[in-house]
């Protein structure tokens, strides 16, 4: 966190260690290499954050401060910053300020959904509805949940957000048992799923890398072809019963996964 170097009218004050600046901590030389300057200070900054010399969830100076400190203008500063926001290296908190993104970690051997996650990590969920609908399964939505042809089903399309920056686009078939409408979940699903009796005990997962493509890319802030992931979920409740099928696609630079391994000898 960066001190403010004014001194309190009429107050004596301790002696204090030197106070470095931004730019003399992430070493920003102005005008060293031959590039616009946004670009020089986006490249500073950026070799900063891979470096861990501005560690996940340091704060960064409000724009007009970093422009005195960096001796350039506040627009030179805002295109610096917002195209490390569109890399998924910062992200914007409303009122709050800049910070430099912390990478999330879900944890494969537990059971939880978007929003258990980013809540037990400090971070503030929300989503974006694209659609909420009833429908009928597909041939496939029947073999996967084990139910009969026309069986009625919700349908949820949305992003998922964590502090104002766009994680994952996420599809999910329930089926329509276990809710009474699609509008009863709000940006919790299974919350919603549990405050009915229905919320899924167990899950089989699989995890694989894709690309990005155009239609997700425009929703997440990233580029086309970009590293994904594609988090595929079948959920079933205690009885065994299959209640839940979902597609997410994840940013490969913002989310990671873990689980932990025990020997079974």
């Amino acid at each position: 966190m960066l001190v403010s170097d004014d001194l309190t009218v009429g107050v004596t004050q301790p002696q204090e260690a030197e106070q470095v600046s931004l730019s003399q901590r992430i070493g920003f030389a102005h005008g060293a290499v031959s590039a616009p300057l946004y670009l020089q200070l986006q490249r500073a900054l950026r070799e900063a954050i891979q470096l861990k010399v501005l560690s996940p969830d340091d704060a960064l100076p409000p724009e007009r401060d970093m422009a005195d400190d960096f001796n350039v203008s506040r627009i030179t500063v805002r295109k610096a910053l917002e195209g490390l926001v569109n890399e998924g290296l910062l992200t914007r908190r409303q009122g709050a300020g800049t910070f430099v993104a912390a990478r999330v970690e879900k944890n494969f051997s537990k059971l939880t959904c978007f929003t258990e996650d980013m809540i037990s990590r400090g971070r503030a969920p929300h989503s974006e509805w694209i659609t909420r609908a009833e429908g009928a399964v597909t041939p496939e939505e029947a073999l996967m949940l084990g139910v009969s042809p026309n069986t009625p089903v919700y349908r949820f399309h949305r992003i998922r957000f964590a502090d104002g920056a766009p994680m994952a686009v996420e599809y999910t078939t329930i089926a329509a048992f276990a809710l009474p409408s699609p509008e009863v979940v709000k940006d919790s699903l299974y919350e919603a799923m549990a405050a009915h009796g229905h919320r899924p005990a167990r899950a089989l997962q699989r995890l694989r890398g894709v690309l990005i493509n155009r239609e997700h890319a425009a929703l997440l802030g990233v580029k086309p072809k970009d590293a994904g992931l594609l988090v595929e979920r079948r959920g079933f409740l205690k009885d065994g019963r299959a209640i839940e099928i979902s597609h997410s696609y994840y940013r490969g630079d913002a989310y990671d996964f873990v689980a932990e391994l025990n020997d079974a000898s």
